[in-house]
């Protein structure tokens, strides 16, 4: 079996073109059980995650999901599309957490290609630069980012 029978053809450096948008096919819905496990495994001790005693008596009324773990979800939702030939993750700049994601939202991934170039140190790859956003199920934007790959050139990868 060859790499290339691995993984999408349509996900490599010659197949983005700046504009182009991508709503991303998968959701997941956030459960109770993402937000304490990753929450515990990252040591964030922030009541806001974990006791909804305490915020019922704050603006939101109910405990919130950790922003790393939206983060996460989201850049994962999208890299099916967007790395699956990538080569290397060079910068995430830009995030921002929009909205609060409670337990129970489920969220999608929408992607805008920034900028394609050449990377001179690679002839064997190109860096695409994304714009990603996280949209609950109210079409509400609860993250974004932007991220710049290197990812493989089809017309050298394509065949092996």
């Amino acid at each position: 079996m060859k790499v290339s029978e691995l993984t999408s053809p349509n996900t490599y450096f010659e197949d983005f073109e700046p504009g182009q948008v991508i709503r991303h096919m998968r959701g997941k819905t956030m459960t109770e059980m993402d937000n304490v496990l990753i929450t515990n495994l990252t040591m964030n001790s922030a009541q806001a995650h974990f006791n909804e005693d305490f915020m019922k008596e704050l603006p939101f009324g109910q405990r919130v999901t950790f922003g790393g773990i939206t983060a996460s979800l989201v850049i994962g939702l999208a890299s099916q599309d967007t790395a699956e030939n990538a080569l290397a993750e060079l910068n995430l700049t830009g995030m921002r957490l929009k909205s609060p994601v409670f337990h129970g939202d489920t969220l999608y991934a929408l992607t805008e290609v920034l900028s394609v170039e050449d990377d001179p140190a690679h002839d064997d790859a190109g860096i695409v630069r994304f714009h990603h956003w996280g949209i609950n199920q109210k079409d509400e934007i609860v993250f974004e980012a932007s991220r710049t790959v290197r990812i493989k050139r089809k017309s050298h990868w394509g065949n092996r």
